[in-house]
């Protein structure tokens, strides 16, 4: 397979994995339901360089800022498959860093999350590991 479409296919991927990430961060669930730990992320104010916010504050943001950089990854992906399609070794660097931290994200997703992100992020290692392989020679198309 051609490293411009298991870029483009790690881009689509990338992009649900954004869509996923930032709707499950929508409503302010918890996988228990409603807990003393849920309330009291919500209730508990406290000065943070002159802002008042609370822990809830905190894990959505830090979850949203996660979706935006999940969406640069995928408008990225679809950027580098351009310039593969020509000269696909010249994207090959970017691709293996993008591979390690989708590894990385994999690794860490198991020990402290749950299974869709591990899988996302496996599909996604997967494809750029596959792009690199892929991109070994000089031609792209």
């Amino acid at each position: 397979m051609k490293p411009y479409l298991l870029l483009r296919i790690a881009a689509i991927l990338m992009l649900l994995f954004a869509v996923g990430h930032t709707t499950g961060g929508l409503s302010f669930w918890s996988p228990a339901g409603e807990t003393d730990v849920l309330r009291a992320m919500r209730s508990f104010h406290f000065d943070a360089m002159g802002v008042s916010r609370t822990y809830l504050d905190f894990y959505l943001g830090f979850g949203y800022i996660i979706s935006v950089y999940l969406l640069v990854q995928a408008v990225a992906f679809w950027q580098l498959a351009s310039i593969a399609k020509s000269d696909a070794h010249r994207v090959r660097p970017l691709i293996g860093s993008f591979f390690l931290a989708s590894v990385a994200s994999v690794v860490l997703s198991w020990k402290f999350v749950f299974v869709v992100p591990v899988i996302a992020s496996a599909a996604v290692a997967v494809c750029l590991g596959l792009a690199f392989y892929a991109a070994r020679n000089r031609e792209g198309a």
